[in-house]
């Protein structure tokens, strides 16, 4: 398998996000000591149904804190995001730079830092407006064609949406060619908070998603192994309001200075 296809394997595995461990599988348990085995009262349900139940409080969540990260791709995501499409947090793209973000309604400010304005703009372009632009948002509405994109990660409903399994598969799409196995794994903790994990083997992938033990059955944790590639998402803060703060005017620039900029670099 050649080093984009593994990439863009393992990227699709991430991509199913809330997805990792639904369908149709075979359920085990884990051995177990102790009178529930440290699983609390997920000891007594199959690894089918808790993952049913951590979907259902996924899909069920008004905001929460999404971080993504994956060995295929620089890019990670730390965004804290709601239903209505506000968000705030990072976006990093490793050597490409990071941005902050905020969104609020249909308005979007973005910081970059100086790793970006350098990947941006060619030569002493990129340092003069690291430089000028330095701890300095730049702000405008979706309308704008770079903000619409950027912003497209604050929209916790069409992660959601890829959490719910289709019906039935795609027209055309092949069916598999081997029941995947799901099965329970030993209790442990991630973040300080007790977590069983529940894992799911197919076509060569393994997938596990990590279940709050304790109070509601969230899905905290989610990986992917596809070909020696890996990726994570972490899911936390369920509920959370995003905050409401959002720049002063003192501290933006119109996102019209970074698009002039590009557009001059390019004409050079």
């Amino acid at each position: 398998m050649t080093s984009r296809r593994r990439a863009a394997t393992a990227t699709a595995a991430l991509t199913c996000g809330a997805a990792l461990i639904v369908g149709p599988a075979c359920t085990g348990a884990a051995a177990v000591e102790d009178p529930d085995g440290g699983e609390g009262d997920l000891a007594n349900k199959s690894a089918q149904q808790i993952s049913d139940d951590a979907l259902h409080q996924l899909v069920a969540a008004k905001s929460l804190r999404l971080r993504t990260q994956t060995s295929a791709d620089p890019t990670k995501i730390d965004l804290t995001l709601d239903q209505a499409g506000n968000c705030t947090g990072a976006i990093s793209k490793g050597e490409l730079g990071r941005v902050e973000l905020v969104k609020r309604g249909n308005q979007v400010w973005m910081k970059p830092d100086a790793a970006f304005w350098k990947s941006q703009l060619p030569g002493n372009e990129g340092d003069e407006a690291a430089a000028k632009y330095r701890n300095t948002f730049l702000h405008g509405t979706t309308k704008d064609a770079f903000l619409h994109n950027l912003a497209a990660a604050c929209d916790l409903t069409a992660f959601q949406k890829t959490a719910i399994p289709p019906e039935e598969p795609p027209s055309g799409a092949p069916s598999p060619s081997a029941t995947p196995t799901l099965t329970k794994g030993r209790p442990t903790t991630h973040e300080g908070t007790r977590v069983l994990p529940v894992v799911k083997k197919a076509q060569g992938a393994v997938q596990t998603l990590y279940v709050a033990i304790d109070g509601k059955h969230y899905p905290l944790k989610l990986t992917a192994e596809v070909d020696h590639q890996t990726g994570t998402i972490l899911l936390s803060n369920y509920d959370t309001p995003v905050s409401t703060k959002t720049p002063a005017p003192g501290d933006t620039a119109d996102i019209s200075v970074l698009e002039e900029r590009l557009r001059g670099s390019q004409n050079t």
